[in-house]
């Protein structure tokens, strides 16, 4: 289009052609309604333009707004963060260590006497196991199984049985010594 835009009303007219209230003999009124009349045109023109501009602009802000709900209750959340500086986290971090150490080397040292006796225990066993091999070999070696008396083979049945169990012991606290080796060597 021209900068111009037609009016509604010369396109869609409701009721014709409008006449004038005036009396039709003056000559003078019928100049001054010529020259008034193209400033009415120019005038209805103007303000049908500004019409279509407000309808325009109310688009515009429809598309703009339509979801302020929406938007206001994402802003509604608040997060608040907290900033601090260096030196304070530093000063944290030594109170904190000054809380804790004293705690970690209590359980250091409980884990080292634990070991400690887990390893004197072992010991006993392994005494134990070496005890009963060497006075289960002597008897294997010089009775005959054949010639011997009930209660030998009982005895013989009971320090066997004592022995595998001696050794199942030894191999839990073996495994038990190698987890708490492990654990200390972690810390």
């Amino acid at each position: 289009m021209d900068g111009r835009r037609k009016s509604r009303l010369s396109l869609y007219p409701r009721y014709g052609p409008r006449e004038s209230i005036f009396g039709a003999g003056s000559e003078t009124l019928r100049e001054s309604n010529t020259v008034s009349s193209q400033f009415l045109k120019d005038c209805v023109s103007a303000l049908e333009h500004c019409c279509d501009e407000a309808q325009e602009a109310q688009e515009i802000l429809r598309q703009g707004t339509y979801d302020l709900p929406r938007m206001s209750r994402v802003l509604e959340s608040e997060r608040v963060f907290l900033l601090i500086d260096e030196r304070t986290i530093r000063r944290y971090k030594a109170d904190l260590t000054d809380e804790i150490e004293p705690q970690i080397n209590e359980l250091l040292l409980r884990a080292e006497k634990g070991l400690k006796a887990l390893q004197k225990r072992e010991g006993v066993l392994q005494t134990k196991v070496e005890t009963a091999k060497q006075a289960v070999a002597p008897t294997r070696s010089t009775v005959n199984p054949a010639g011997m008396s009930k209660l030998d083979l009982r005895r013989i049945q009971m320090l066997t049985r004592q022995k595998e169990q001696l050794q199942r012991e030894l191999e839990s606290l073996r495994a038990e010594v190698d987890d708490l080796e492990l654990a200390s060597m972690r810390r």
